[in-house]
């Protein structure tokens, strides 16, 4: 395997972690906090990632030119479709553009579409696609939702229209259940980069999403309780994806290599330093929560994924150094439980 593969491999593991612990996160917020609250923390993580990523990202894309509607649409089909997500665009006209977000769904995906309400869903769209219009200064553009995969319709379908008059804030977003566009979708040219270059950004597209969800949901539920619910679903995924991981990485790590690995893909500087107190991986940075100013509690959420792998190989993990609280680096520290492994 080649160096370049190596990364690649490991940019792409990066990315399905988060991708999972994502949806692992959402599923067990409606589990435990209820479809009102999970809505509340989908909202604001998609609020997030649209004013970081937006306007930026229309730059990037050639799109600034475009008729507003057109623009957002075809922002939507170009940017996810980076992130390995499948989005088509449908034309109708230079004021109203049409999505239709394909099945299998990037965010729910697998059995996770069936446990996802219906009001979730719409928190994503509230959060994004209605703020397109005033992200842009524009009150006369908004979103109208005709389909959904999570209420069993074939995708997330609808249309950014740019009326004649300003909107009201709560018609930025209106459903429209049956409402088909008359025209098949357009294929739009997509950039023609290379597996590793593409693994690279699909790594950052999860870790956007993680860093999002991370930065916001001690606000919905306060720290401790958004802290306890994204730990127990990043032990849970990790324990759960092990197995996919070491597939994509093509080999088999212990649990403090497999954290080597993940953060040296994420950027971060980290080394292992093995001795009679147990194995630690050190680490001035840590991408995934730098710069966020997180309470101490939630970067916890964030490592139940490590706690998750450490108690599949029979290790205890404790975080003995935090850079965030003024440590000089991080510091996890694995050491053998008592008694046997299973």
């Amino acid at each position: 395997m080649t160096t370049e593969e190596s990364a690649a491999r490991a940019w792409s593991a990066v990315g399905e972690l988060h991708h999972r612990y994502l949806t692992g996160a959402l599923l067990g917020l409606v589990q435990r906090h209820g479809e009102t609250r999970a809505a509340a923390v989908c909202e604001a993580l998609f609020r997030r990632q649209h004013l970081e990523a937006f306007l930026p990202g229309l730059t990037k894309l050639g799109l600034t030119g475009l008729p507003h509607a057109v623009a957002c649409a075809q922002y939507h089909v170009l940017s996810n479709a980076l992130g390995g997500v499948r989005v088509v665009w449908i034309p109708e006209s230079d004021r109203k553009s049409w999505v239709r977000y394909l099945p299998p769904r990037w965010i729910f995906d697998g059995t996770a579409v069936a446990g996802i309400p219906t009001d979730v869903s719409r928190a994503m769209l509230r959060g994004w696609h209605a703020h397109n219009g005033p992200t842009l200064g524009n009150p006369r553009l908004g979103f109208v939702c005709t389909m959904q995969t999570v209420d069993g319709q074939p995708g997330l379908e609808g249309y950014y229209i740019e009326e004649d008059e300003p909107l009201e804030p709560h018609e930025r977003l209106r459903f429209r259940p049956g409402e088909r566009p008359l025209r098949d979708p357009e294929p739009l040219p997509l950039p023609n980069w290379d597996p590793v270059r593409l693994a690279k950004v699909e790594r950052n597209y999860a870790l956007a999403y993680t860093r999002s969800l991370l930065a916001e949901v001690g606000a919905v539920l306060g720290p401790l309780e958004g802290a306890h619910t994204l730990r127990l679903a990043g032990r849970q995924v990790a324990m759960q994806y092990r197995p996919t991981i070491d597939t994509i990485l093509g080999e088999h790590l212990d649990a403090p290599g497999l954290l080597l690995r993940m953060l040296r893909a994420q950027d971060d500087d980290a080394e292992r330093v093995e001795g009679a107190g147990g194995i630690e991986i050190r680490s001035a940075t840590c991408r995934t929560t730098d710069g966020l100013h997180l309470s101490a509690d939630t970067f916890e959420g964030w490592n139940g994924i490590w706690e998750g792998f450490a108690a599949l190989d029979g290790l205890r993990l404790d975080v003995v150094g935090r850079a965030d609280l003024g440590d000089p680096a991080y510091i996890w520290r694995f050491r053998p439980m008592p008694g046997p492994l299973r």
